[in-house]
């Protein structure tokens, strides 16, 4: 595991040192935690950034746009028809709406 020395400002180690009193975990682990959720974070950013960019292209495109709207219309009724499915399975009466 690397070594890494980071220098905080004063009142973030303050608050650093207040969670490690109160979760009894060490410097080091908090801050492991940290990057690594930060890491995490900025990964799905970016790729839901690169979604919305390949969507918006696919969107302007008059084809592409048509294909996504049909498969996107037989996923939602693959969708419900699990829903009935599971409800079924359930003992419950799909027709029954249970939110009336």
């Amino acid at each position: 595991m690397a070594n890494i020395s980071v220098r905080l400002p004063p009142d973030v180690e303050k608050k650093l040192d207040e969670e490690m009193r109160r979760t009894a975990r060490s410097r080091s682990e908090l801050v492991r935690e940290a990057v690594g959720d930060y890491l995490t974070r900025k990964q799905k950013e970016r790729v839901v950034a690169e979604m919305r960019r390949a969507a918006r292209a696919l969107y302007s495109d008059p084809d592409a746009k048509g294909e996504a709207t049909a498969v996107a219309e037989e996923g939602v009724e693959d969708w419900l028809e699990n829903i009935d499915t599971e409800e079924r399975a359930a003992g419950v009466d799909p027709e029954e709406r249970w939110w009336d």
